[in-house]
């Protein structure tokens, strides 16, 4: 019956206090450190971050594993990435290897503007009409100072 009566005194002691009560911390910690990563990573996925967020708060580990289920399978970057890197594959199909720098759609070299959204791509040559990149203080077709 000793043995039992040392466990018990342990049980009552500060020393088995303070690990019950570390044990404790360390689990708050955790818990808001999950409650964190589910804001940073559903505002990275495009997912709505405070909802998440509250999910994990309320209901802790469960929380987490239904967002780990639901959650986008991209971050946004990579899906805007990817959509870019698809229009100018297209363009490169469609015989262009230039996009409107505003409305992302396939032009030809010697276009002056965009057919579709009117932005201006490039200056007219003063003296022999070809189109100039705006950057040139040059003609290449005619010698000609822009």
């Amino acid at each position: 019956m000793e043995v039992f009566e040392d466990i018990a005194i342990f049980f009552q002691s500060p020393l088995f206090k303070l690990i019950v009560q570390l044990i404790g911390l360390f689990m708050l910690i955790i818990w808001v450190a999950m409650v964190a990563w589910t804001y940073r990573d559903a505002n990275s996925r495009g997912a709505s971050p405070i909802y998440w967020a509250v999910v994990v708060l309320l209901f802790n580990v469960f929380g987490l594993v239904i967002y780990m289920i639901l959650r986008p399978a991209e971050h946004a970057v990579d899906v805007r990435e990817r959509e870019l890197e698809i229009k100018a594959k297209e363009a490169m199909v469609h015989g262009s290897s230039l996009v409107c720098p505003e409305c992302h759609r396939p032009v030809d070299d010697n276009f002056l503007i965009c057919p579709y959204c009117m932005k201006k791509l490039k200056n007219p040559c003063p003296s022999c009409e070809e189109p100039l990149k705006p950057s040139w203080p040059v003609c290449p077709y005619c010698k000609a100072t822009v």
